[in-house]
């Protein structure tokens, strides 16, 4: 790990580093990207099946593509009971979360006739993307489809790679039933998303498409955006510590390195006002990577993404954070509650010793699915309203447009269109 005095310089450096993992920065992929999305639309279910032998080494066909009933309950009995009840207590956590984030429609009605108001509507088909690998991410099935379940769609598709044999971890089954997936499909990478934004003969285009994936997954959401709607074009996981003297050097060292694990392109920032902070978790990190499992991918991470910074005060850190704009920021100072108020860019904020990252990866309620590489300068986290369509509704009664009439045709005119401006004055045999 490098400790730097924090400065204007060197903060616009780290911005300049954060932004080599953006998705901007991978032209050969995305052409490759390209290729995957234009067949899948030209030739449907026929190169789903050529891709999976490909990239997935199982033969794929129309009879197995989708996950059965049995295959899940199969699931279910391959599990632990203490790890079921963990997935469902979790589930409530983030059902009860997310329920507070539902909004109804709404009329305004005046005395002169007329009603405005908003109309909110489930969108009716929302595809949701799953990775494989080596860490299977039961975690993000929940905060992806029980938000969209919340929001009432009615049909929520999953699509996940299928494993050796075709088979898709036990934990993502079980996640999915638990959450309410209407159906799940195994097909994995940028030919899933195409499949989802066009549809093929075996699995139903549908109209949003949310759900992590790797570098070839984040690109070929951004293909098809437009086509269909996306949640956002996630990057690699990041975190940043904002501490004082205060704050317990193992337990900072401990949550930088729980991100760290996820990817070689993670990231994971302290920005501290204690030089002897920095040190000790310095040193505490090097003695966690002795011990922990994904050594080499922590090693990579930190080697070319992680930083520690000593601020010459808490006002120049604040506004290093707010520079920055984390996926995920954790505050560990005598009081985290007065400088949260002072934080504006952030896509979740951890409070205290004991609001570790992972608390809220998993279990807390709040979604995981978060704004990365600076974008939680202006989005938010994965949410009801995402799954939500409002529409505006207006209503005038004669009287009342007569009342504005003059003042609509006059900006028509403004503007130079006098067929604008006419369908309001045929209403009233005026002359425009």
């Amino acid at each position: 790990m490098r400790i730097i005095e924090l400065n204007e310089d060197n903060q616009a450096e780290l911005k300049a580093t954060l932004q080599k993992r953006s998705t901007n920065h991978f032209p050969e992929i995305e052409e490759q990207v390209g290729a995957i999305v234009d067949r899948v639309k030209k030739e449907g279910d026929a190169a789903l099946f050529d891709y999976t032998a490909r990239f997935d080494h199982f033969e794929l066909n129309a009879d197995n593509i989708r996950i059965t009933e049995s295959e899940i309950e199969s699931a279910f009995s391959e599990l632990e009971e203490e790890f079921l009840d963990t997935l469902k207590k979790a589930a409530d956590n983030i059902r009860r979360f997310h329920e507070k984030q539902c909004r109804i429609s709404w009329i305004d009605t005046r005395e002169d006739g007329s009603m405005l108001g908003q109309k909110f509507t489930a969108i009716d088909k929302v595809g949701v993307y799953v990775p494989g690998g080596r860490a299977p991410l039961s975690s993000s099935v929940l905060m992806n489809i029980i938000p969209a379940k919340v929001a009432a769609v009615p049909r929520i598709v999953m699509l996940t790679p299928p494993g050796p044999g075709g088979k898709v971890d036990a934990s993502i089954l079980a996640a999915a039933k638990i959450a309410g997936a209407d159906e799940i499909y195994r097909v994995g990478g940028a030919q899933a998303i195409a499949a989802m934004a066009y549809g093929t003969e075996s699995i139903p285009q549908v109209y949003k498409i949310c759900g992590p994936g790797n570098i070839y997954v984040a690109l070929a959401k951004k293909a098809v955006y437009g086509q269909v709607g996306i949640d956002s074009i996630a990057g690699p996981s990041e975190i940043l510590v904002l501490a004082d003297e205060t704050a317990n050097a193992r337990y900072v060292a401990a949550d930088m390195l729980s991100q760290a694990e996820h990817d070689p392109m993670a990231s994971a920032i302290l920005v501290t006002t204690s030089k002897e902070l920095a040190t000790q978790v310095e040193a505490e990190i090097g003695e966690f990577l002795k011990k922990l499992d994904r050594r080499e991918i922590m090693e990579k991470s930190l080697e070319q993404f992680g930083f520690i910074f000593v601020a010459e005060d808490m006002e120049q850190a604040i506004a290093a954070v707010n520079d920055i704009a984390s996926e995920h920021l954790e505050i560990q100072t005598a009081d985290p509650y007065a400088v949260m108020t002072k934080i504006r860019n952030a896509g979740a904020i951890f409070l205290g010793a004991y609001s570790s990252e992972p608390l809220g990866d998993y279990f807390a309620g709040p979604n995981h699915i978060l704004p990365t590489n600076g974008t939680a300068r202006f989005f938010s986290p994965l949410n009801v309203d995402d799954f939500v369509k409002k529409s505006s509704i207006i209503c005038y009664s004669r009287e009342a447009l007569l009342a504005d009439s003059d003042d609509i045709i006059r900006f028509a005119k403004k503007e130079g269109l006098t067929a604008h401006a006419n369908s309001i004055a045929v209403r009233f045999d005026k002359e425009i």
